[in-house]
């Protein structure tokens, strides 16, 4: 089955909103409860260069995952500190899609001069715990019950990597 990790293009807009919301519906992995919307993130990837890199993985010829990061917190002084998001189709997990999507994205982040990649993981989410530790993640905190979602509280994972 072939695959790749390459740049979204507006035309991938419906794949990842599809990813995204499956996610956002069917599971704790986010605390995000609204959906996205083809719409916003063909928007998203409209936007002129420099932005953040937004790249998808295929299989097959159709987009499985994507991977992206954006700004940490606000202020000039966290320019160099980026949280990403990265999510895999159930049926892609397994096949070292979330790895190479993750240096790809490692690979863009360093280019762009960021120097730390950080990742909120839901402790819903055990597996995405692993799965960083396994690409040279540190944890660095949790913060308990920060989140809340189906009448649930859930903690957050922090988890950082120096570039």
């Amino acid at each position: 089955m072939p695959s790749r990790i390459r740049q979204a293009r507006p035309q991938d807009a419906a794949s990842i909103a599809h990813i995204a919301n499956g996610l956002i519906r069917d599971t704790l992995f986010t605390f995000t409860t609204t959906e996205r919307t083809a719409e916003d993130i063909a928007t998203r990837l409209q936007q002129p260069q420099p932005q953040p890199p937004f790249l998808v993985a295929e299989l097959d010829g159709r987009v499985v995952g994507f991977a992206t990061y954006g700004p940490f917190r606000n202020g000039p002084g966290y320019r160099h500190t980026q949280e990403h998001s990265i999510q895999l189709a159930p049926p892609a997990q397994g096949r070292g899609l979330g790895r190479g999507l993750m240096q790809g994205l490692q690979t863009l982040a360093q280019a762009q001069g960021i120097h730390v990649l950080v990742a909120g993981i839901s402790s819903a989410n055990p597996n995405a715990v692993g799965f960083h530790a396994a690409l040279g993640f540190s944890k660095v905190g949790r913060m308990p019950q920060v989140g809340r979602k189906w009448d649930q509280w859930l903690d957050l994972i922090l988890m950082q990597k120096q570039l």
